[in-house]
């Protein structure tokens, strides 16, 4: 019994010892990071169809952000402030087409609720 326990100790000390040690280099060509803030860029300037579901005081916000996210755990929910109120609004829809089929399946459980056009960039 020792003399399997001395084997496998040194079993298991000569493979850590003579393991392969090593070092990965990683050359990226510089273009791949312009093509990615370019990327980012894009989409942080680029305007979303979203869904209003609801608005009023922050905790009233707060609240219907929180059924909200029960409701529809895969959109993305938010609360703006739009003088005088908090709005809570849903979603980052890039094309009308996409937005109307999610609007019309929000609208069955937030009847109040409104379809909000992107932004027009100046």
């Amino acid at each position: 019994m020792k003399l399997l326990v001395v084997i496998a100790f040194i079993t298991f000390t000569a493979a850590v010892g003579f393991g392969q040690q090593g070092q990965i280099n990683i050359e990226q060509d510089d273009k791949i990071a312009e093509l990615l803030d370019i990327y980012k860029s894009s989409n942080e300037s680029h305007e979303y169809y979203r869904i209003q579901v609801g608005f009023g005081s922050y905790a009233k916000a707060q609240s219907i952000k929180e059924n909200v996210e029960i409701d529809f755990p895969g959109l993305t929910s938010k609360i703006d402030f739009d003088s005088p109120t908090y709005r809570v609004r849903i979603g980052r829809f890039k094309t009308k087409l996409e937005a109307e089929r999610k609007f019309k399946e929000v609208r069955i459980k937030y009847p109040d609720a409104m379809l909000l056009k992107p932004k027009k960039s100046t």
